[in-house]
C-alpha cells in the first residue's frame, strides 16, 4: 500500500486526507442564469464544466459560511460561492439535477471562496487550487437566526440571514462528493468525504441576502440570482475529509 502523500505549507507538514473533525455551516441555495453561470466559469477557465440545470435557463447557486472550529488547517471562517455543475457520469435532466441536490451529492465548482486565516489561504491555493483569499468576516451560528457577513478592502461583498428551519435527523454522512476548483488557468477535481453531521435544519426558502459594492457582488447580481432562495440549511456539528486534487 503507498504511503500517503504529504504538503508543506509555511513549514507545516500535512498529510493527506486533510482532517476537519469538526466544522459548521450556514447555506442558502439560489436559483439563477444557467447561461450567466455559464460565462462565469469559461472567465475564470472552468468552461469544460456545464451548470447544473434544475430547469429550462436555470441553474443553482449555493452560498455558505461555514466556521471550522476544529481541523488539520486550524480554526477559520470562509465564504464560498459554489456552482453546482454537471456530473459528467449521469445524464444531465432536471429530474436527475433535483435528486442531487436532495440528496447533497451534486458536483460543484467552488467559484469563490474568501477566508480569514492565512495558513488556509496558503494550503487552500498551493493543495487544492481553490482561490482563496484574506477577507473579514462577522458571523453568528448560535442564534436561531443564522447570519453571516463578508468583506473585503473595507467592501461588502455578501451578508447572509436564515430563518430556523426544521429539525433533520443525525446521519453518518459518509458521501463521497467531488468539487472543482479553477486557479491561474488549471481545472482540479477534489474528492472529499463527509462524515458524521448532527443538528442539522432546513427548511424551503428561509434567506435574506444583501449584495454589496464588491466586484464578487457585482458578479453575483450578474448570475441574475432568485428573489427568494429555494432552500437553507444549517448545520451545528459536521467532519469531512479532503484529499488531492486531480489536474484536469
Amino acid at each position: 500500500m503507498p504511503s500517503p502523500s504529504t504538503h508543506t505549507v509555511a513549514g507545516t507538514t500535512l498529510t493527506m486526507p486533510v482532517q476537519v473533525r469538526d466544522a459548521r455551516c450556514i447555506v442558502a441555495g439560489f436559483t439563477a442564469d444557467a447561461d450567466a453561470m455559464a460565462r462565469a466559469m469559461a472567465a475564470s477557465g472552468a468552461s469544460p464544466l456545464r451548470p447544473l440545470r434544475m430547469r429550462p435557463g436555470r441553474g443553482m447557486v449555493m452560498l455558505v459560511f461555514v466556521d471550522y472550529v476544529d481541523g488539520d488547517l486550524g480554526p477559520y471562517n470562509e465564504f464560498g460561492v459554489c456552482l453546482l455543475v454537471e456530473n459528467p457520469a449521469q445524464r444531465p435532466s432536471p429530474i436527475n439535477a433535483l435528486g442531487s441536490v436532495l440528496r447533497g451529492d451534486a458536483h460543484a465548482l467552488i467559484h469563490r471562496l474568501p477566508v480569514d486565516g492565512e495558513f488556509t489561504r496558503q494550503a487552500g491555493r498551493g493543495i487544492w487550487g481553490f482561490p482563496k483569499f484574506l477577507a473579514d468576516f462577522d458571523v453568528d451560528h448560535d442564534s436561531s437566526r443564522k447570519r453571516g457577513s463578508v468583506s473585503h478592502d473595507g467592501s461588502l461583498i455578501a451578508a447572509l440571514e436564515t430563518a430556523p428551519g426544521l429539525p433533520v435527523p443525525a446521519g453518518s454522512g459518509d458521501a463521497e462528493l467531488t468539487a472543482y476548483s479553477c486557479l491561474d488557468g488549471t481545472l482540479r477535481s477534489i474528492p472529499w468525504r463527509l462524515g458524521s453531521l448532527s443538528g442539522v435544519r432546513a427548511r424551503i426558502g428561509g434567506a435574506t441576502l444583501t449584495l454589496g459594492g464588491h466586484p464578487i457582488a457585482e458578479e453575483l447580481r450578474d448570475l441574475k440570482l432568485a428573489r427568494h432562495a429555494a432552500m437553507t440549511m444549517s448545520v451545528a456539528h459536521l467532519a469531512m475529509t479532503f484529499d488531492d486534487a486531480t489536474d484536469l
